[in-house]
């Protein structure tokens, strides 16, 4: 009873919307890196929906070019940014990695109802398990929004 009363009153101390809010930007920022990242370096989406990044060696480095350098920096920032995102993702349920995965890590931009009639499950399950998904999400990447306290008056 303790353990389950804690993790209820953690959750109620986040703020819910804007929790919402920050990890759909951070899986907006996933998809416009994933377009300027070529398709040999993209994970593959296994049938078991597990994002599995391939191996990166970054032997090219140029110290003679400053923007080839800034270009690599930049480059490495992004894989890294992609690879915490794929961690993340990668601690959910099946489902909802399913869910995630479809939603938001394709190059398409489907609307709910595509992905939710497409994994044969009903609406109402769709949005509890997104919303279970992006706590999980938020939590591993350290960007869920926590409550304003309200000053006494």
């Amino acid at each position: 009873m303790g353990k389950r009363f804690y993790q209820l009153s953690f959750l109620r101390d986040t703020d819910g919307e804007k929790t919402k809010e920050a990890v759909e930007a951070a899986l907006e920022k996933y998809r416009m890196y994933m377009l300027a990242v070529p398709d040999e370096y993209l994970p593959r989406v296994t049938q078991t929906y597990s994002l599995v990044p391939p191996s990166q060696t970054n032997a090219f480095h140029s110290s003679t070019e400053d923007i080839a350098v800034k270009r690599a920096d930049f480059d490495r920032e992004k894989y890294k940014y992609m690879e915490k995102i794929h961690r993340a993702v990668n601690r959910l349920t099946k489902l909802q990695r399913e869910l995630i995965v479809k939603r938001y890590m394709t190059f398409e931009e489907p609307r709910d109802c595509d992905v939710y009639n497409d994994m044969c499950i009903s609406e109402s399950k769709y949005y509890r398990e997104r919303e279970r998904a992006f706590y999980k999400i938020a939590f591993a990447l350290g960007i869920e929004v926590y409550k304003e306290e309200e000053a006494p008056v």
